[in-house]
């Protein structure tokens, strides 16, 4: 008999979602949660309010997938073909919420209730913790949760679009610091040719404990960067403590370079606090716990005759 005829195997024609990525699989994205990198963005990216987490709104074809950001809840347009990460699937009843949402975003709230606009983002927002709690912390939510880490440092001490946090350095220029959240590791990006023992001094103060390498140019118009990599936390108390780690480095960078600003900027902390939007994280750590281990120096008995 032909299986194709039978009516339990019968599964009907093989379906064109995703044709234009063969061999991955044959299912739409439409519903799916999946992270994404600026590479992937088809009109520009790098903004403070997304966190990389995404929606799928339709994505009959991954490289034409319309996405809402889980951070900004603002829809994106994506490639997702060379690279595809998905975390989870919402159900249908909740993609039709945000899609309600979006449709309404451009209304404004009366005096005393939010925007449709501003509900989209809070909608969207609890959808990405509720994913990244059920998930937990791991290799595929790492960069996530450090990415939304980092998000409210650039918003205490440089609120601005871009995700980076800038310090004004005498002598050398606009330093732009950001997280490299796959590799662990802080980059400040300079606009200088050649190292600078002044910066480098500064930056072994801030950070301490964690090891300094240079970004070397690489063509005569590229300019010199700097990299302070820290050690890939395995837990979500790791990453909360890396945190902390970069917020106090950075401060101590804009304390040196631009004592004023730093100044009213940690006068505004004191009084409204720090932003601890992962404190919302319900995430079950590991309950495992390590202590490192001293090198052991052979001793060497004397006798005494």
């Amino acid at each position: 008999m032909d299986p194709g005829t039978h009516p339990a195997l019968y599964v009907g024609p093989r379906p064109e979602a995703m044709a234009d990525v063969p061999g991955i699989c044959e299912l739409p994205l439409t519903r799916a949660v999946i992270q994404y990198r600026d590479r992937h963005e088809l009109e520009g990216g790098g903004r403070i309010q997304d966190i990389g987490l995404g929606l799928v709104l339709e994505g009959r074809y991954a490289s034409a997938a319309r996405v809402v950001d889980l951070g900004c809840g603002e829809e994106k347009h994506l490639d997702l073909g060379s690279e595809l990460v998905i975390l989870d699937w919402v159900y249908e009843p909740t993609l039709d919420h945000v899609r309600g949402l979006l449709s309404e975003s451009g209304s404004r709230g009366s005096a005393g209730h939010i925007s449709q606009e501003e509900e989209s983002q809070r909608y969207c927002f609890d959808i990405a913790l509720r994913v990244l709690a059920r998930i937990g912390y791991g290799p595929l939510t790492r960069p996530t949760i450090l990415r939304i880490g980092f998000r409210d440092i650039c918003k205490d001490l440089d609120l601005h679009d871009g995700t980076a946090v800038r310090v004004q350095a005498a002598g050398t220029g606009v330093l732009r610091i950001h997280l490299d959240y796959d590799g662990a590791a802080l980059v400040v990006r300079t606009g200088l040719p050649r190292p600078n023992l002044g910066l480098e001094g500064v930056l072994e103060g801030a950070f301490p404990n964690h090891r300094l390498r240079r970004i070397l140019p690489v063509g005569p118009a590229a300019s010199l960067g700097y990299q302070i990599r820290f050690p890939l936390p395995l837990t979500f108390g790791e990453a909360r403590a890396l945190l902390r780690d970069v917020r106090l480095g950075v401060g101590h960078m804009l304390a040196r370079y631009e004592p004023g600003r730093f100044h009213a900027v940690q006068s505004l902390l004191d009084t409204f606090g720090t932003r601890e939007t992962l404190a919302r994280l319900a995430v079950r750590d590991s309950t495992e716990r390590t202590a490192p281990v001293e090198p052991h120096r052979e001793e060497t008995a004397w006798r005494v005759h």
